[in-house]
């Protein structure tokens, strides 16, 4: 295995686009690029067809080398163990960093290979951790899209990649605004059930089984009344201690993987 050259110096120009494509969301939308950084994110990316531009790797912390030869790329970089650790985001790192092609997230660009959809629907997510839990939970239940309805926050970041374990790559990802979204699932018929407090039924009394969107909001404003007003039902999950809300992640697990439990009842 060859590598086209080595680099030692982090004032290299490959080293400074790399660290702007890490820091700023305007460079990763600009260029259209993204960086990844791990071996099972790299894996689960390459999986999903992802175009892999460059891979960077430090032989002094990668212990198999030889494993980058089941990849595809355009170019291979090893660097010096100063400059991986200046462009590692992870505190344990295993010595690899890739830059990719962004796919299109456009709603105009969503299909399913299923009749009897099941879809989760988050509404203005701005913490990426929050995102990156919600994705790890669509790729546990197989769910077939997560749409982000007003989006806050670029999708690569690398704390969305990151608390995602890849997670991002592997799903059905769309964006669209609120309004396009409720077109796009009242053209297609599919049912609209909202989380939410008000006007509101137990999430076990209601039915999942046919094409279903699951739609979350934030913890500390809950969903808009564009969706509360177009929900086909507003459900619920009970509490029964001090306070009236769950972490948003924890609200889609509990709701997605009832609906899954519904539907091997068939």
């Amino acid at each position: 295995m060859q590598s086209t050259k080595h680099i030692s110096s982090a004032q290299n120009p490959l080293i400074k686009k790399v660290l702007l494509l890490k820091d700023k969301s305007r460079e990763r939308k600009k260029t259209g690029l993204f960086i990844l950084e791990g071996l099972r994110e790299l894996q689960i990316a390459s999986n999903a067809l992802y175009d892999i531009d460059t891979i960077l790797y430090c032989e002094d912390i990668l212990e198999n080398t030889q494993i980058l030869q089941s990849f595809n790329f355009d170019q291979l970089i090893s660097v010096s163990a100063d400059v991986y650790r200046k462009l590692a985001y992870r505190d344990t790192t295993e010595g690899i960093i890739a830059i990719a092609k962004s796919k299109d997230h456009q709603l105009s660009s969503l299909a399913f290979d299923t009749e009897n959809p099941l879809i989760l629907i988050a509404e203005a997510p701005e913490k990426p951790g929050n995102i990156g839990a919600l994705l790890r939970t669509a790729d546990a239940a197989n769910l077939d899209a997560v749409l982000i309805a007003n989006p806050k926050t670029d999708l690569y970041n690398p704390n969305i990649i990151r608390s995602s374990v890849g997670c991002v790559f592997s799903r059905n990802v769309k964006m669209g605004t609120t309004t396009e979204i409720i077109s796009y699932l009242k053209k297609e018929g599919i049912q609209v059930f909202c989380a939410a407090l008000s006007a509101s039924k137990d999430y076990t009394t209601v039915s999942f089984k046919e094409p279903t969107a699951i739609v979350v909001g934030t913890e500390h404003s809950g969903l808009s009344n564009e969706w509360l007003q177009n929900s086909t039902q507003n459900i619920i999950i009970p509490m029964e201690g001090e306070i009236d809300s769950m972490n948003v992640s924890v609200s889609a697990a509990i709701l997605i993987f009832e609906a899954k439990r519904q539907r091997k009842l068939n």
